[in-house]
C-alpha cells in the first residue's frame, strides 16, 4: 500500500493538474443544478455552478495544450494535440459537460500515463545514471597527490642536477619490482601492475590518516582515495591495499563480484565490498570509465530512432483522417453531436507515445544486459544486420593466449645439458607442474602478451598442488613444504625483465628464466656480463618492458645501456639465432611458445595458443538462426592460424594477413555490394517521409582498441570490452561491457523484438481508435463512453510498448 501511495504521489508531482481535475468532479456533481442567478443568465445557455467549473477547466486545458503544441513545433516536433483541443471544444459546444470533463481528465491522466511509461522504460538507464559517484574521500598525506607539489619540485631539481635516468611519477601507472618477498595479485583476472614498497607504505599510512570528502570532480591525479564498504569507486585508479571485492554490475552487468589485488586497476562505478580499500587516482572524473558510460546513456536517451520520427509524421495523416470521419458523420447525420462523438475517440497516442516508449524500453533492456548503444537509430538498425565481420584475437578467441601444454626437455638431452652446465650450478629436477607454477610466478611481473596466460595457468597449478597437499592430510616436505600453509606464497627475489626477451628471478631458491630460447639458454654468468646492472638499477628495479610483437613473441628490445646494446647486437649478428626446434620439435601454425630454464638449465617449453571462446560457436549459430546471411573473419594473423579458429567456430569466409587499412577496404567493398532488401512498406514510408531508402546493414565486432578504424568503417561498430576499455566508446556505436560474444546475437534479437513490439502497439492502438471512430459515427458509442474508451486505448498501446523491457529473449 505504501508503495502504491508513493507512486501516486510521484505521479501527482509530475502532473499536478490531475488531482485537481479528479477532485473537481465532487464539486461538479454537488453544484450541477445550482444557479444562484436564476434560470435566465445568457441567451441560449445558462450553465450551473458545476458546469462553470467544467468550462473553466476546459479553458485552462485548451490554453495549456496550445502552449505545448507551440513549444513542440518550435522544437521540430509535429503538434497534433489539435485533436484533443477540437474534441474538448466540440463537446462543450454541444453542452456535453460531463464529456468535456472526461476529456480533460483523459488529457491529464494521459500525461501521467506517459510520464509513468517513460520512467518505467528508462528505469534501467536511470539506475545507471543514479549510481554515478558524487563524492570521494581523499586521504591527507603530505607529499602525495594534491599535496605533492613541493615534493615533486624537489625531486625534479634533484633529477636534473645529477641523474640521467628517467623517474616515473607516483601518479602514473607503473610496475616497480622490489627485491623482497613479494605476494602479488596473481589470482586476479584484472590487469594489474606491481605495487612498490613506497606505495604499500602510502596505503598503510592512508588507513590511519583522516580523509576529506570532496566532490568527485575535484579529485586530482595522484590523490590517495579511501573507499568505504558499500561505496562506489569515484574515479579510475590503482589499488594500493591488499585486496578488494568489487561489484561491477553497474559497469558490465556481471552479477558475480570480482576479487582484485594490490596493483590492479579499479574502475569508477564499481561498488566496494565489505572491507575498506585504498587506491590512487590515475584518471580525473571526467575521463573515468563510468563517465564514459553516462555519456553513452545520455546520448541514447536524447536520440530518436528514425522509425519514431516516421511515427511522428504519420500522426498528421491520422489527424486528417479523424477530421474527415468526424465531418462526414456530422454532415450525413445532420447531428452536431456526431462530430464530438468521433473526435473524443481519435487518439494519436499510439504513434506519439507508444513508439518512443518501446524504443526507450528496448534501450534500457540492452543496458541491463550490459550492452550500451550511442543512439536509438543503432537499436533500429541492429535488427537489419545481414553481414557481420569479426576480428579474431580477443573477439572470437579469448583475450589472452592459453597454455595448452608444457613440454619437458627430453631426458637424454637434459643429461647432456647437465654435464655441460655442471660448472655453473647443478639443476634440481622439477616436474612440469612445478615448472609451470614457478614460471607463472615470475611472469606475473611481466606485461608481455603471453605472460597473463602463463600466470593464470601457473596459479591454477598452484591451487591444485595446494589442494592435493591439504587432502593428503600430512605436512608436506621438500619442494612442496610451503604449500602446507594455505596463505603462503613462494619467496620471490631479484625479478628483472629484459624487455622483449624474457624475465628472470629467484623463486623459492631456484633461478627461473622465462622467455625466448636464446634468453633462457644463456648462462647466469653470461647474463650478468652482457647486461651489467648499474648501482641505480641495483637499488631500484627498472619498470617492466611493454614491447611485444603482433605474433605474440617477444621483440628484440634495447638493453639497458647503449654500450651493452652494441655488444649484444654484434654478438647476435655473428651467430645463428638459437632455436628450440631440435629440443622440442615444430609448433603448429596457431601455437606460440616461451621457454623456461631452471637453475641455468633449459627445462621446458610452454606452448600457448589462441583458444576460441567457449560460446563462440553457439553465438554464431544463433546469428544464422536470426537470419544473418554472412559471417566473415578479418584478421592480421596468417591464414593458417586463422583457418584453425574459423573451422572451430564455424566461419567459412576468411580475410587474413590484413593491416587495419586492409580490413577497412574489405568492409567498404562488402557494404557497396550489399543488396537492397527494403520491404515494400518501408519503401512506401520512405517515399512519404522523404527519407532515403536504406540497404542492408554491415556490422563489425572487435575489441574497440586495435580495431577502431574498422569499427568506424562498418554501418555498426560493436566493441567487446570487459568494462575496462574507454577507447571502445569513442569508435563504436555499440559497446558490450561484459566481454561476452553471446551479447552479439542477443543485441540483434532485442532490436528485432523491440521493433516488433513497437509496430504491434501502434497497430493495436490505431486499429482500435479507427474502429471506435467508425462506431461513434453511427451513434453506437455515446460521447462520454467514447472519452473513456479513448483513454483505455492509450493505456493498452502504451502498456504493450512497455513489454519491450521484459526479459523474453
Amino acid at each position: 500500500m505504501k508503495k502504491f501511495m508513493d507512486r501516486a504521489i510521484d505521479i501527482c508531482r509530475l502532473v499536478p493538474q490531475l488531482p485537481v481535475v479528479v477532485l473537481s468532479a465532487i464539486f461538479v456533481a454537488l453544484l450541477w443544478n445550482t444557479r444562484p442567478w436564476g434560470d435566465h443568465f445568457i441567451w441560449y445557455i445558462n450553465p450551473s455552478l458545476g458546469q462553470w467549473i467544467v468550462i473553466l477547466l476546459v479553458i485552462y486545458t485548451v490554453i495549456d495544450t496550445l502552449k505545448g503544441m507551440i513549444d513542440d513545433i518550435r522544437h521540430g516536433h509535429v503538434g497534433v494535440d489539435i485533436l484533443a483541443v477540437v474534441a474538448i471544444l466540440s463537446t462543450l459546444a454541444v453542452q456535453e459537460y460531463w464529456a468535456s470533463w472526461v476529456v480533460v481528465l483523459m488529457i491529464y491522466s494521459g500525461a501521467a500515463i506517459e510520464a509513468y511509461a517513460q520512467a518505467k522504460a528508462e528505469r534501467n538507464l536511470t539506475a545507471l545514471l543514479d549510481a554515478a559517484p558524487q563524492t570521494a574521500h581523499v586521504a591527507q598525506l603530505p607529499g602525495v597527490g594534491r599535496n605533492a607539489s613541493n615534493a615533486n619540485s624537489a625531486n625534479n631539481a634533484s633529477s636534473s642536477a645529477g641523474s640521467s635516468r628517467s623517474q616515473q611519477s607516483h601518479i602514473e601507472r607503473h610496475a616497480t619490482i622490489d627485491n623482497a618477498n613479494v605476494q602479488t595479485g596473481a589470482n586476479s583476472d584484472t590487469d594489474s601492475d606491481s605495487v612498490s614498497e613506497h606505495e604499500k607504505t602510502i596505503a598503510r599510512q592512508a588507513e590511519r590518516t583522516p580523509f576529506t570528502t570532496v566532490p568527485v570532480d575535484q579529485v586530482q591525479l595522484g590523490d590517495v582515495i579511501i573507499v568505504l564498504p558499500g561505496e562506489t569507486v569515484p574515479v579510475d585508479g590503482k589499488l594500493l591495499s591488499g585486496s578488494a571485492t568489487l561489484d561491477l554490475s553497474n559497469i558490465n552487468g556481471e552479477p558475480v563480484p570480482r576479487e582484485v589485488y594490490a596493483g590492479a586497476r579499479v574502475m569508477s562505478g564499481a561498488i566496494n565490498g565489505s572491507s575498506t580499500l585504498t587506491m590512487r587516482a590515475t584518471e580525473l572524473a571526467r575521463d573515468s570509465q563510468y563517465q564514459r558510460i553516462i555519456e553513452l546513456v545520455n546520448s541514447a536517451q536524447n536520440s530518436r530512432a528514425a522509425v519514431v520520427k516516421t511515427a511522428d509524421l504519420l500522426a498528421v495523416p491520422f489527424t486528417v483522417l479523424s477530421f474527415v470521419i468526424a465531418c462526414a458523420a456530422w454532415i450525413i447525420s445532420g447531428v452536431p453531436e456526431r462530430f464530438a462523438q468521433v473526435l473524443v475517440l481519435a487518439t494519436p497516442c499510439p504513434l506519439l507515445i507508444a513508439a518512443p516508449v518501446a524504443y526507450i524500453a528496448g534501450t534500457g533492456r540492452l543496458a541491463k544486459l550490459g550492452i550500451l548503444i550511442k543512439a536509438q537509430d543503432v537499436l533500429e538498425n541492429l535488427g537489419r544486420v545481414s553481414h557481420v565481420f569479426f576480428d579474431k584475437t580477443g573477439t572470437l578467441t579469448v583475450k589472452k593466449p592459453q597454455v595448452v601444454r608444457v613440454e619437458a626437455v627430453q631426458q637424454q638431452i637434459q643429461q647432456n645439458s647437465d654435464q655441460t652446465q655442471s660448472q655453473t650450478r647443478p639443476a634440481q629436477q622439477l616436474d612440469t607442474d612445478h615448472i609451470l607454477m614457478y614460471a607463472g610466478v615470475i611472469e606475473s611481473y611481466s606485461v608481455h602478451i603471453l605472460a597473463k596466460g602463463i600466470t593464470t595457468a601457473g596459479n591454477a597449478v598452484m591451487q591444485g598442488l595446494r589442494k592435493a597437499v591439504s587432502q593428503a592430510g600430512a605436512v608436506a616436505s621438500g619442494e612442496d613444504a610451503w604449500l602446507s600453509d594455505e596463505h603462503a606464497y613462494p619467496v620471490v627475489k631479484n625479478v628483472v625483465e629484459d624487455a622483449g626477451k624474457g624475465v628472470s628471478g629467484e623463486v623459492n631458491g631456484h633461478t627461473i628464466r622465462v622467455g625466448r630460447f636464446a634468453f633462457v639458454t644463456q648462462s647466469e654468468q653470461n647474463t650478468t656480463t652482457s647486461s651489467p646492472a648499474s648501482p641505480e638499477q641495483s637499488n631500484n628495479q627498472p619498470a617492466l618492458g611493454k614491447q611485444h610483437s603482433a605474433d605474440g613473441f617477444r621483440k628484440t628490445a634495447s638493453p639497458v645501456s647503449a654500450a651493452s646494446s652494441a655488444t649484444t647486437n654484434a654478438s647476435s649478428n655473428s651467430q645463428t639465432t638459437p632455436s628450440g626446434k631440435e629440443y622440442f620439435g615444430e609448433l603448429a601454425p596457431d601455437e606460440m611458445a616461451t621457454y623456461v630454464a631452471v637453475d641455468g638449465v633449459l627445462a621446458a617449453r610452454i606452448v600457448l595458443k589462441d583458444v576460441p571462446r567457449a560460446n563462440a560457436e553457439s553465438a554464431l549459430e544463433q546469428l544464422h538462426e536470426l537470419g544473418v546471411q554472412r559471417l566473415t573473419m578479418v584478421t592480421g594473423d596468417k591464414l593458417a592460424s586463422a583457418q584453425i579458429i574459423a573451422d572451430e567456430v564455424g566461419i567459412t569466409d576468411i580475410h587474413a594477413s590484413l593491416f587495419p587499412e586492409g580490413k577497412v577496404q574489405v568492409i567498404h567493398d562488402a557494404s557497396a555490394a550489399q543488396p537492397e532488401t527494403t520491404p515494400w512498406w518501408d519503401k512506401l514510408i520512405a517515399k512519404f517521409t522523404g527519407e532515403p531508402i536504406t540497404r542492408s546493414i554491415t556490422m563489425m565486432v572487435g575489441d574497440g582498441v586495435n580495431d577502431a578504424p574498422v569499427l568506424a568503417a562498418a554501418d555498426i561498430g560493436m566493441a567487446m570490452t570487459d568494462g575496462t576499455s574507454t577507447a571502445a566508446s569513442e569508435s563504436a556505436q555499440v559497446v558490450i561491457m561484459n566481454d561476452d560474444i553471446a551479447a552479439v546475437p542477443r543485441a540483434i534479437a532485442v532490436s528485432r523484438r523491440t521493433k516488433r513490439i513497437m509496430l504491434q502497439a501502434v497497430c493495436i492502438g490505431l486499429g482500435l481508435a479507427t474502429i471506435g471512430m467508425i462506431a461513434a459515427a453511427f451513434n453506437i458509442i455515446p460521447v462520454v463512453i467514447g472519452a473513456f474508451m479513448q483513454e483505455a486505448i492509450d493505456v493498452v498501446s502504451i502498456l504493450w510498448a512497455l513489454t519491450a523491457v521484459l526479459d523474453r529473449d
